[in-house]
């Protein structure tokens, strides 16, 4: 019998720093070794590590330091959408099986050592990096740099022969499905849970739920959930089912954090919104998903709407702009208590750069997209039309077809086909 899976041959080296250290801080005076497949490394005392062979509803969070062993199974255990703190976190799996993950960047590894040049820019703070000579495929988290994990990888030390002939990795191919939109006319109820459900709960609830739509997390610095089954792959399987997609990015946020945080000079909160949709723009692009989409900008609730309207107006006027330059539409998922008054008082200043679709969170119970429940004004003639959708009940779990899964549940009346040309001037 192979040994315990906390010694699992593993693939780093001497030290993980402890987040929050520097780069030059002394590793922790107490550390726990772990080996996988091979190669071996050591944790501070404060790590989680997680077996997903033994634990396969395991959620791959990305907001407690954590070492995480083997491919990733259902996810049930999954919660959330935002995380104010990322944690270096790392994942390791055989490169045999490890999915495709377009949301994320891969670098080939030929070699025992990382390559010294700086990785490949990340919008979601995630890096993998197929280490052929281990057969191992290494995702790292990371809340400021990857420089902490990428550290550990390059004193990685093998403690067993390296397989013989080490597995192909897959990884995304420049050709594949053609573009799709994936958003056909829909109304009626969709859910979002924290990563993209197995395609046995896809097809579960696509027969025994209510839903015909779905959000699913595409990316951002402050998603809380990895998402090792979204490929291109994913998307068309589900677009084929007759399900409206729902691309959400979750980009910075409106609180105080140097890592997720949205800043609070209107100026700064413009460019990290154009940055925002240009992150949104390569991760929708690698899903496969045509121009014309509409992506979601997640933007939490907030208190302080004397701080943060105008950041948050900025940004999100920014990320519709960027949008529509680059050939795609613009929705804000934001709370009724904050999110849409900002936008709704500042609409008649920028209408043109104002979000297509407006999805609004109140969770009231009420399954419709009327004016009072969206935080409008009655009879307005603001996002009307199939340009709404109304989060009405927040994280609880749902079984359809004997499976479950923690979800949010909402209305959606949304027709992409209705919004106009894509374009400054098309709204």
């Amino acid at each position: 019998m192979a040994p315990i899976r906390t010694l699992l041959s593993g693939l780093l080296g001497t030290a993980l720093l402890i987040p929050g250290t520097s780069a030059g801080a002394a590793p922790a005076a107490e550390a726990q070794t772990v080996d996988y497949r091979g190669l071996r490394l050591a944790l501070p005392a404060d790590w989680r590590v997680v077996d997903l062979d033994r634990n396969p509803d395991a959620c791959l969070r990305l907001d407690l330091p954590t070492l995480y062993l083997g491919h990733a199974g259902t996810q049930a255990e999954c919660t959330g959408r935002a995380v104010a703190g990322r944690a270096d976190t790392l994942h390791l799996e055989p490169l045999d099986g490890a999915p495709e993950r377009a949301d994320v960047p891969t670098v080939d590894v030929d070699s025992r050592s990382l390559p010294r040049e700086v990785p490949p820019r990340s919008d979601s703070n995630e890096l993998r990096y197929a280490l052929h000579r281990s057969g191992i495929m290494a995702t790292v988290s990371y809340g400021a740099t990857p420089d902490g994990v990428r550290r550990v990888l390059a004193r990685a030390r093998a403690v067993a022969p390296a397989p013989a002939r080490p597995p192909v990795v897959a990884v995304p191919a420049t050709g594949g499905p053609k573009p799709r939109t994936a958003q056909d006319p829909f109304k009626g109820e969709g859910f979002d849970a924290c990563t993209a459900p197995t395609q046995k709960t896809m097809d579960a609830w696509r027969a025994a739920s209510p839903f015909g739509a779905i959000g699913v997390y595409i990316g951002g610095r402050a998603r809380a959930c990895a998402q090792p089954r979204l490929t291109a792959r994913w998307v068309e399987r589900q677009a084929a089912a007759g399900w409206h997609l729902m691309p959400i990015w979750v980009g910075p946020q409106p609180w105080h954090h140097a890592g997720t945080g949205l800043s609070t000079d209107p100026s700064e909160a413009n460019a990290q919104g154009r940055e925002a949709a240009e992150g949104a723009v390569d991760a929708a692009r690698s899903l496969r998903l045509a121009e014309g989409t509409v992506l979601y900008n997640d933007l939490e609730n907030y208190t302080d709407r004397a701080t943060w309207d105008a950041p948050v107006v900025a940004y999100l006027t920014a990320w519709t702009d960027r949008l529509h330059e680059l050939g795609f539409r613009s929705a804000a998922y934001v709370s009724v208590s904050s999110g849409v008054k900002a936008l709704k008082a500042h609409y008649h200043q920028a209408p043109h750069a104002m979000p297509d679709v407006l999805w609004s969170a109140r969770w009231n119970l009420s399954a419709t997209v009327g004016d009072a429940d969206m935080g409008l004004a009655k009879g307005t003639a603001k996002w009307a039309g199939p340009r709404r959708a109304h989060q009405f009940r927040g994280d609880h779990k749902a079984t359809y077809g004997g499976v479950g899964l923690t979800i949010d549940r909402s209305w959606v009346d949304v027709n992409p086909a209705a919004l106009g040309p894509v374009g400054r001037k098309g709204f």
